[in-house]
């Protein structure tokens, strides 16, 4: 990256270079997507959601309407099952709206984490 741009410039340079040279998917979870998810991704983003967000309309590489951040489509899976590429099962979402999506499933995942190996109690 260029030491010449600003911090925003070179926040911005690398999450480009993030979306465009790297999956943004953890390492752990590199084998659950198919090899050509690149493929599939753009072709959700830029073909099916006409490179907006399929849930608010927010375009891609502009500021969102309601926090003014650059928008970078991604795709979710709306069964949280990367392996489960059916075009309907896949939505086109800018970060809030994915992030809004995923909430509940992230907490669930997150107790689930916290309570392996905990005793519960079932109460009457």
């Amino acid at each position: 990256m260029d030491s010449s741009l600003g911090l925003a410039d070179r926040s911005e340079s690398y999450l480009l270079w993030l979306v465009y040279f790297k999956m943004p998917i953890k390492p752990e979870n590199k084998d659950r997507y198919p090899k050509n998810w690149k493929e599939i991704s753009e072709d959700i983003r830029f073909n099916r959601a006409g490179n907006k967000c399929e849930v608010c309309g927010a375009e891609n590489y502009k500021p969102h309407p309601l926090t003014g951040s650059k928008v970078i489509l991604t795709v979710a899976h709306l069964d949280h099952c990367p392996e489960n590429c059916d075009y309907s099962n896949l939505k086109a979402m800018c970060q809030k709206c994915h992030n809004n999506y995923d909430k509940s499933h992230r907490n669930q995942t997150i107790r689930d984490y916290h309570n392996v190996g905990q005793m519960t109690l079932n109460w009457p």
